[in-house]
C-alpha cells in the first residue's frame, strides 16, 4: 500500500494511521535524507523480527535505531560530553553513530552486541512519523536485494569484519513506488520525487578514536 504525502506537510491522519501500523507489528518504508528505509516499532519483538528475516543480515551494524533527537540517544546509549559535542554538531545529517549500549538494551532490542548505530536524519518524513510514536524506529536500508527472486543477492557480512563495504549504487532504490515489489511492507510513505541512491557514514564511537566503517554521504574527517 502507498501513501503519497508531502514531506513538509504531512497529514496527522496519515501519520496516525502509520503509527498504528508500526504499534500493531507491522513494517513501513519511507524515504530519509540518503536512500530509502524500511522501519519496525522499537517495542516489537514480532516487527523487529519481520525486519531481520527481510534484511537477510546477521551483522547488526547494518541496523540503525532513526531518533528523532539526541536525548534518545541517551535512553539506549552511553554518551559523554565529548562524543555529545561532536554528534551536536553533525547531527541532523547522513550519519550513523556507533555507542556502547546501556545495561538492558541488548535484551530490549534482541541483539548479541554491546554496541548499538543512532541517527537522526535530516528529512521530516522520519523525524515527524518518530514524533508521533513518540520513541524510535529500528531500521534498515532498503535494497533490492529484498525482492523476491532478486538476482542480485549480497553477501551477509561477518560478525568479526571491521569495516562495512559500501552499498552499491545499483542496489539502492529511488523511487517509492518501486518498494511494492518488496512484500511484508504494510505501508510505504511516498514524497512522489526520487530520492538520490547515497548511504550514510557509520563512525564507530565506541572507543576513544573514533573509526570509519563505512565512508557515504557524510563527510569525515570534519
Amino acid at each position: 500500500m502507498i501513501e503519497y504525502i508531502v514531506p513538509s506537510n504531512i497529514d496527522d491522519r496519515v501519520l496516525n494511521r502509520a503509527a498504528r501500523i508500526l504499534e500493531d507489528g507491522g513494517l513501513l518504508a519511507l524515504p530519509t535524507d540518503t536512500s530509502w528505509s524500511i522501519v519496525c516499532s522499537i517495542k516489537s519483538r514480532t516487527a523487529i523480527k519481520k525486519l531481520r528475516n527481510l534484511s537477510g543480515e546477521r551483522d547488526e551494524r547494518h541496523f540503525t535505531l532513526l531518533c528523532s533527537n539526541i536525548s534518545q540517544f541517551v535512553e539506549v546509549c552511553k554518551l559523554d560530553n565529548t562524543r555529545f559535542r561532536l554528534i551536536n554538531r553533525l547531527t541532523p545529517g547522513p550519519y550513523v553513530f556507533i555507542l556502547e549500549t546501556l545495561s538492558g538494551t541488548e535484551k530490549f532490542l534482541d541483539i548479541r552486541r554491546q554496541e548499538l548505530g543512532v541517527r537522526i536524519p535530516d528529512y521530516p518524513v522520519p523525524i515527524k512519523l518518530i514524533e508521533t510514536l513518540r520513541h524510535p524506529l529500528y531500521s534498515i536500508t532498503a535494497k533490492r536485494s529484498m525482492v523476491k527472486n532478486d538476482e542480485d543477492e549480497t553477501e551477509n557480512s561477518e560478525e568479526a569484519e571491521t569495516e562495512l563495504p559500501p552499498i552499491p549504487e545499483d542496489q539502492l532504490f529511488e523511487s517509492g513506488w518501486e518498494l511494492d515489489e518488496i512484500e511484508g511492507l504494510d505501508l510505504i510513505l511516498d514524497s512522489g520525487e526520487e530520492r538520490e541512491r547515497i548511504f550514510s557514514t557509520i563512525l564507530n564511537m565506541c572507543s576513544d578514536e573514533i573509526k570509519v566503517l563505512r565512508q557515504g554521504a557524510g563527510k569525515w574527517p570534519i
